[in-house]
């Protein structure tokens, strides 16, 4: 059962409480602020690891991504090999005033081309400049913090894994090789040496009658 003004009370019980605590408002832009590393802020834009795959274009739900490119024909790598064609990426922009900084683009970018940029501060008084291109974006690269460290007791990711194993199982059959050679070169010079010593060494009375 409550009495009549006790809300009242509470009320400004909670004013009081907080009256009498020290004021920890931070005087921006003076005082920048301690972003987390997982800030969503831009996102920024590896221009070399961009196949033109346009995933990131097709899954964006706003459709604030816009990416431009060709095709060009790459000459053989080696004599009487065939030319292969690849796209090249002429235009990548996203509009930050369609984003809803979902984080889709980034996820299903195959090859590591988008990442999160904690950088907030680029406001504009017209709504048609919040359409980035692709110097900007690669600026804000800059940006980008370190990845955390791994964690030691978490297990080891299958694919390495498996690299590891075939590059120990190669460099233990290389070993082999190697032991293998040594052996046989030891060996031959073993027989050179006893050949030498035979021819070096004198004939005895008798033989060859």
């Amino acid at each position: 059962m409550s009495f009549p003004g006790s809300g009242l009370a509470k009320g400004l019980a909670v004013t009081l409480r907080t009256m009498t605590k020290r004021s920890v408002t931070a005087q921006y832009p003076d005082v920048q602020p301690d972003l987390p590393p997982r800030t969503r802020g831009v996102i920024g834009l590896f221009e070399e690891n961009c196949t033109v795959c346009m995933l990131c274009a097709r899954e964006c739900p706003d459709w604030c991504i816009y990416i431009d490119s060709h095709k060009e024909t790459v000459p053989p790598a080696a004599p009487g090999g065939r030319e292969r064609s690849r796209n090249v990426l002429d235009r990548f922009a996203i509009d930050f005033a369609l984003c809803m900084y979902c984080g889709i683009c980034i996820e299903v970018c195959p090859f590591d081309a988008l990442f999160w940029s904690p950088e907030f501060e680029y406001a504009e008084t017209d709504i048609h400049e919040l359409t980035h291109e692709r110097d900007k974006l690669r600026e804000w690269m800059w940006t980008v913090p370190e990845p955390p460290a791994l964690d030691p007791a978490a297990e080891e990711p299958k694919e390495l894994a498996a690299a590891r194993k075939a590059a120990d199982k190669i460099a233990a059959q290389q070993q082999a090789e190697a032991e293998a050679a040594q052996a046989q070169a030891q060996e031959q010079a073993q027989a050179s040496e006893q050949e030498s010593a035979d021819q070096d060494r004198p004939d005895t009375p008798g033989e060859g009658t």
